[in-house]
């Protein structure tokens, strides 16, 4: 058997690092077949020498999330024993650093490495597409950081769109005027939008035309200058829609572009232009595809493992 001594500096540090009844600690004790004790401001972690020297990674690498001022729950414990596993937990110390603060006064930052590279593409990039499963930020983090951008004064506008197109369902008659009509469709963009703002200063912003939410076919004939544009839901564009809103860039304006390619919702035999654009565009300069991964889904961990399902399913299917 082997020991290994980890000093703890403070005790919030302790108390951020084992959670609500130890639950952190258990996990990484579970995932390398150690034991983790408390000796007043001592952690020692006995097993095979192996183990503990990855558990002794995944402690180190926590205790700097926290000194950076991050709080550590299940999924970031998930995501630091995965980075620990593949060798790349060296890299976590790269993160952290503040996207924007919310309405609330929440600091918002990359919580995966996908998400660091996604938010460094956003802003080294005039386009890029952002591909990958549900519950990995590629929204959240375009709003947060097209809320940056406004505030910094880079664009005069943000311009958030997507497609209009039931997901499986069919909604039928809505109530209310066209924008009624259509608001449902956009709701996850005001959400986040409320998230980073606040209501009253969303609506404010909206009144000015500051900021606009609204189905892509509002994009057709125009030109977006000073811009920061978001197209979500973009597996869900025909090619056609994906060259008509690609072709409305204007000057000093920047375009995201985000998408799951599994989940698309377009009527059979009708090609998604999320998919053929990431073809096209591959090779064009100053434009970057950013592909998430399960690993970077930051929802609940049966998110991840549902992704998986869905993966390990498909794969099934082809090779049948």
């Amino acid at each position: 058997m082997f020991e290994q001594i980890i000093n703890i500096e403070r005790m919030e540090q302790a108390v951020g690092l084992f959670g609500s009844f130890d639950e952190n600690i258990l996990m990484i004790e579970k995932e390398f077949s150690v034991s983790i004790i408390s000796r007043g401001s001592e952690l020692k972690i006995h097993g095979e020498a192996e183990n503990v020297a990855a558990a002794q990674r995944a402690v180190n690498a926590l205790l700097l999330m926290l000194n950076k001022g991050e709080t550590i729950n299940e999924q970031s414990v998930r995501y630091v024993i995965s980075m620990v596993r593949e060798g790349k937990d060296d890299k976590l110390s790269s993160m952290g650093d503040c996207v924007c603060i919310s309405a609330r006064g929440k600091p918002i930052k990359a919580k995966t490495l996908g998400q660091k590279k996604y938010i460094e593409a956003i802003r080294n990039n005039t386009i890029v597409l952002g591909v990958g499963p549900a519950g990995t930020g590629k929204t959240y983090l375009a709003v947060a950081l097209a809320v940056t951008a406004f505030r910094a004064k880079e664009v005069n506008r943000i311009i958030l769109t997507r497609p209009a197109v039931e997901a499986g369902e069919k909604l039928g008659f809505l109530p209310g005027d066209l924008q009624q009509k259509v608001d449902p469709y956009l709701r996850p963009l005001y959400d986040a939008l409320f998230d980073m703002l606040g209501p009253e200063n969303f609506q404010r912003c909206q009144e000015k035309g500051l900021i606009e939410v609204a189905p892509l076919a509002y994009m057709r004939g125009r030109t977006l200058d000073d811009s920061f544009i978001i197209l979500d839901e973009a597996q869900n564009t025909t090619p056609e829609q994906m060259k008509m809103f690609l072709t409305r860039l204007g000057f000093n304006s920047k375009i995201v572009v985000t998408g799951d390619i599994t989940q698309i919702d377009l009527p059979d035999g009708k090609r998604s232009g999320l998919v053929e654009v990431i073809k096209i565009l591959k090779n064009v300069s100053d434009i970057e595809v950013c592909k998430f991964s399960q690993k970077d889904v930051v929802r609940h961990k049966l998110v991840q493992d549902i992704i998986k399902a869905y993966e390990k399913y498909e794969e099934a299917k082809k090779r049948k």
